[in-house]
């Protein structure tokens, strides 16, 4: 058994409102788990379970051998970072991140040495007297981040910790709790609805949608092999350009032009019943070059280091993602080209991935 498994969880409100739709997930010891996915697709009420904050309506939650569905969340030994940091304002940051180990009778000595070691790891040595009135947004989120780094949990659990943070401190936020993971080994649940955390943090991730896990694999099989169209769609930005396309007499097209496939692909697609498909390509799959799919440029998006291109073709709208200043403008006329193993092909119905 792993060190968290969760197995059939279904969550129902007032017997109607289906929240959780039968979640299998395993994670191994120190293995870092992502839940992504948009607002309402049920990843915070799935936290809270494993918490012991909410109760399934069914299945069971183990944490290591311990069947803990329906444990106290003081008995499930398990450390939690909140979205809104949780800090009593009343207490010093010292006390804040002592606090949970003065609740379990740690003795006095014990505690200073567990503030110094995380207030030495989180570089907040010099915030020890302060209250969290006195702190800005990342320094309180280390705060919180230290009071559950102070304990030595089985099970981290963070609930979207970087959410109320600006750009810039996020980005230096999901370093520092990357470069904490990587020390400490703790195995980890995080909850975020942003992509890029969740690519950049995760051994593996959950992607969830309406309740159910849509696809559950490393960053790698996410992103180079999505289940679904949803999947395509949320995880990578900017969004996988798709492609309403049709399938006759071994062709698949769209508004008269052909689109190249593998001889996978093409095989799946035959095997498949219907017709209706949607072809998809990630941005930087697309190139410019002398020839190809003709177009004309619509909108120009520079980034710094590369540049959204988004081109207006007999196929629809595609977007080009292409590395530094792209030396054309808005109207030009172009071409793209790009090969057939980087295009996806999709069931226009189910959404499902067809190979």
């Amino acid at each position: 058994m792993g060190a968290l498994a969760i197995r059939n969880i279904h969550k129902i409100y007032n017997q109607t409102v289906h929240i959780l739709k039968g979640i299998d997930l395993e994670i191994d010891a120190g293995e870092f788990l992502i839940l992504v996915g948009p607002s309402g697709c049920g990843k915070s009420t799935l936290l809270a379970m494993i918490a012991g904050l909410d109760h399934p309506s069914s299945g069971s939650i183990h944490i290591g051998a311990r069947d803990v569905t329906n444990l106290p969340s003081k008995d499930r030994d398990i450390a939690m970072v909140f979205q809104s940091y949780a800090l009593y304002p009343n207490m010093t940051v010292a006390q804040n991140i002592a606090f949970g180990l003065e609740i379990r009778k740690v003795p006095k000595a014990e505690r200073k040495v567990a503030v110094d070691r995380v207030a030495g790891m989180l570089q907040i040595g010099h915030l020890l007297d302060r209250k969290p009135g006195q702190l800005s947004g990342g320094q309180r989120q280390r705060v919180a981040m230290g009071r559950a780094l102070a304990r030595d949990p089985k099970l981290f659990l963070f609930d979207e910790p970087l959410s109320n943070l600006d750009a810039k401190l996020r980005v230096e936020m999901r370093a520092e709790i990357k470069l904490l993971h990587q020390r400490t080994q703790t195995t980890t649940v995080y909850v975020t609805h942003d992509q890029v955390e969740a690519m950049t943090l995760g051994d593996r991730i959950a992607v969830m949608k309406d309740g159910l896990v849509q696809q559950f694999g490393t960053p790698a099989q996410i992103y180079n092999h999505p289940a679904n169209r949803f999947v395509a769609e949320f995880i990578g930005s900017p969004a996988m350009n798709m492609v309403d396309a049709q399938w006759s007499a071994g062709t698949l097209s769209a508004h008269g032009v052909a689109l190249a496939i593998t001889d996978a692909q093409c095989a799946a697609v035959r095997a498949h019943l219907s017709a209706d498909l949607i072809y998809g390509l990630r941005p930087e799959s697309i190139s410019f070059a002398a020839q190809g799919l003709p177009g004309k440029l619509s909108m120009i998006e520079p980034t710094g280091p590369e540049t959204y291109a988004t081109v207006d073709t007999a196929v629809g709208k595609l977007t080009a993602r292409v590395p530094g200043v792209l030396q054309a403008a808005v109207g030009d006329p172009v071409h793209l080209q790009w090969q057939p193993e980087q295009a996806h092909v999709f069931d226009r119905a189910s959404g499902n991935r067809l190979e």
